[in-house]
């Protein structure tokens, strides 16, 4: 049940050129509507109700935005045009009224959450940059309740506090996180990594599409792989084997070294393996990097929509590695 906030956190709305600015409130966000992208912010870095909006929904429908951030950009587009293609309607990437009629539900877009103590287990302090520092710890886990939270629930941490002003996210404590609906269910029969658009596209049995990630794909110093290639096996929460000869070198760190387990591991919290050598579909401990900066060669996506998809495959799915766009024909 949601309670009333405080009267302090209810500043009047400033106005720019007429029009109000919404306030990053639960109840705002909830009230939003998908025509109010846009309208009434106040800079370009401030979270719009709007799109937190719309990046749940999308993240229900199967075409994920990445980290829900509230942030207008690359990855909310190309969700966009995800479903445009999952939906077989024109793909231009805009949230217009037909987009948005399918898209609606009747179902709140923030919710609250009480933490439990075992939302407070199995943290650690830091994470060292490097490599051979990490070989020495435990676990790679999360750094704090919060950091927790927002992965679980594909939030941005910035959102995270930006919705919970003050608090310390300790057992008890109720929170407002979004809620961005159950994992995608179903049997993958291929995988399409599109590196023109930075996306990973996967297609059930019957050749429709069933979920849409955003994703970093290689790097022009380390490329991924061409062609077609198959699912080897998944390994969660995976040891990651450093090894400089093989892969890149990391730092001054020139012996091969064993990262341990945890969702802060270089390769986050699952491993998807395929059959060309040293090469996989993987999380990663950035989730708000995804398609900002570069991979080693691997497939790179939040560790929430690597997991999801770890969830629908199985040994002998194809991946292939392709440059088109969802509007271009399969």
């Amino acid at each position: 049940m949601k309670t009333a906030l405080p009267m302090s956190l209810l500043a009047l709305a400033l106005s720019v050129g007429g029009a109000p600015a919404r306030e990053l409130l639960p109840e705002t966000i909830n009230a939003a509507s998908l025509a109010d992208i846009g309208k009434g912010k106040l800079s370009p870095a401030d979270p719009d109700p709007a799109i937190v909006r719309l990046q749940v929904l999308l993240d229900r429908a199967g075409s994920s935005p990445g980290v829900i951030d509230g942030l207008s950009g690359e990855n909310v587009d190309k969700a966009v045009a995800g479903f445009e293609a999952m939906n077989k309607l024109p793909v231009d990437g805009r949230p217009d009224p037909d987009v948005a009629s399918r898209l609606e539900d009747n179902s709140p877009i923030v919710e609250s959450y009480v933490v439990s103590p075992e939302d407070a287990t199995e943290l650690v302090d830091r994470i060292p940059e490097d490599y051979g520092e990490k070989a020495k710890m435990q676990s790679l886990g999360y750094t704090s309740v919060a950091e927790k939270l927002s992965e679980r629930f594909h939030m941005d941490l910035d959102l995270l506090n930006a919705i919970n002003p003050g608090s310390h996210f300790a057992p008890g404590d109720k929170v407002w996180v979004v809620n961005p609906g159950p994992p995608r269910e179903g049997k993958v029969k291929s995988i399409e990594a599109d590196k023109k658009t930075g996306q990973v596209l996967a297609y059930g049995e019957d050749g429709s599409l069933l979920a849409v990630y955003p994703a970093t794909i290689g790097s022009e110093d380390n490329p991924a792989p061409s062609g077609k290639h198959k699912v080897k096996g998944v390994s969660r929460m995976p040891v990651y084997r450093y090894d400089p000869k093989r892969n890149f070198k990391q730092g001054k760190n020139d012996k091969v070294l064993t990262i341990p387990k945890g969702p802060n591991g270089p390769v986050g919290s699952v491993w998807i393996d395929l059959t060309e050598p040293t090469y996989g579909i993987h999380g990663t401990p950035e989730p708000k990097l995804i398609d900002k900066v570069g991979s080693h060669g691997c497939v790179r996506l939040t560790n929430w929509d690597a997991e999801e998809l770890a969830g629908m495959v199985r040994p002998g799915v194809l991946v292939e590695f392709v440059n088109r766009s969802p509007a271009d024909p399969k």
